[in-house]
């Protein structure tokens, strides 16, 4: 039976960084028609209520729909650690994210954790991620199994490790090779399922074990590649030690053919000239991490000069170096660090990054991230009153930004009215 969901309406024909604020669409009193998983028509409220007089319907009220949140770069692993004291990168591996990966080696832990992740995702109003797993091959089914349950369209990939790991935390050149064809070919294109190449970062892979992983993207370049570049000033100084002959730290994987289009690169904070211009050239993706940033003290993105580059940039919680599952939470870090380098993200480019950006940067832009006709019906629903001091701020708001700001700086599950997932609710 066809649905028809009820409320305010915010959708996108553009992009707000080059247009501005007129990019969005807003509906004060707009509907959102599903059939069979997807959107099949977007209008005013009476006017579908008319066409449509049989359609199951699901009124919000004041509530904002929009597409589900997009979490471009998720360490699902890492859920347990969340919010753990005190550590820079490097520390932060060692004491925190090695540890806790060595327990993935129990498909049942690999299970339960995956399940707690997506609860959690969910519930925040996140509808699409890209993850990374860990060296087992458990953990990769273990976090598709949890989507392919919920119906939902995610993305993920083996983490490959062959050097500066602990025992139980390596494979070799040919296991990451072998492992990552055998999990890409069971799980890539099934249901709503994506299967990414995922070396962690050049510190922790060998030049070999890179080329490999080249190896195998040439070998299926329709699937994504994604790993980490250039996040602190001791890390890029550690990958200068470890690869000498290397230009700089793109240069470790444009070496071993992992830059090109479908390449997303976590973090790129503290970028040479020569590597905007060639992740440019090439066509890749970079994902803003803002509160991982700001928690394990990495630096300050440039997002103003990065987006007039003409890259494509996501956004994500980087959950567990990041602090919050909530991308909420994660746009308003965006703001904050915009401002410190003086520019104030209006909230339409916040939004739009949190949706359309992050499926543009994952190249999945014409399934999800945007509430338009023929898209898959992945959707939330927000209360711009979720709290009292967000609630008595939008009620003074004199346009739908204004009114939409509060819940970006302030809000959390909280504000999660409802999340659709291929026109199901489930929440």
């Amino acid at each position: 039976m066809d649905q028809l969901v009820i409320g305010q309406t915010l959708a996108f024909a553009g992009d707000p960084f080059v247009e501005g604020p007129t990019a969005a669409r807003h509906s004060t009193r707009g509907a959102v028609l599903i059939r069979q998983g997807r959107i099949a028509e977007m209008g005013e409220a009476e006017t579908l209520r008319a066409a449509h007089p049989q359609a199951a319907v699901t009124d919000m009220g004041n509530a904002l729909l929009s597409a589900g949140f997009i979490d471009a770069h998720v360490h699902y692993p890492q859920t347990g650690i969340i919010a753990s004291w005190g550590k820079r990168l490097i520390d932060w591996l060692n004491s925190y994210t090695f540890p806790e990966e060595m327990r993935f080696a129990d498909p049942a832990y690999s299970t339960e954790v995956a399940e707690r992740y997506f609860d959690l995702a969910l519930a925040h109003g996140t509808t699409s991620m890209c993850s990374y797993a860990t060296i087992h091959p458990a953990s990769v089914d273990a976090f598709f199994a949890a989507a392919q349950s919920r119906g939902m369209r995610a993305l993920a990939g083996k983490t490959c490790m062959d050097r500066n790991a602990p025992d139980g935390l390596r494979d070799t050149p040919q296991s990451a090779y072998d492992d990552s064809r055998r999990l890409l070919e069971r799980w890539h294109g099934v249901d709503r399922l994506s299967y990414v190449i995922t070396p962690r970062f050049s510190p922790t892979s060998t030049p070999e074990q890179l080329m490999m992983l080249g190896q195998l993207w040439r070998e299926h370049p329709d699937c994504l590649m994604q790993t980490h570049l250039s996040e602190q000033t001791d890390e890029i100084e550690w990958v200068k030690s470890l690869f000498p002959q290397a230009r700089d730290y793109l240069d470790t994987y444009e070496a071993q053919g992992l830059l090109g289009e479908g390449a997303v690169y976590g973090h790129a904070i503290h970028l040479t000239a020569r590597e905007r211009d060639r992740l440019r050239e090439a066509g890749a993706s970079l994902v803003h991490c803002p509160t991982s940033n700001t928690f394990i003290g990495s630096g300050i993105f440039d997002m103003a000069g990065l987006v007039a580059s003409g890259l494509r940039i996501g956004l994500a919680t980087d959950t567990g170096g990041g602090s919050s599952f909530s991308m909420l939470r994660t746009m308003a870090a965006a703001y904050e660090l915009a401002q410190l380098r003086g520019t104030a993200l209006h909230p339409s480019q916040l939004w739009w990054l949190a949706t359309v950006g992050s499926a543009r940067a994952l190249r999945i832009e014409e399934k999800v991230g945007n509430l338009a006709v023929g898209m898959e019906a992945d959707l939330v629903a927000i209360d711009l009153g979720s709290t009292p001091a967000i609630a008595q701020r939008s009620g003074r708001a004199a346009d739908l930004w204004e009114a939409l700001f509060p819940t970006i700086m302030m809000g959390d599950d909280r504000a999660v009215a409802g999340v659709w997932i291929g026109g199901k609710r489930l929440g």
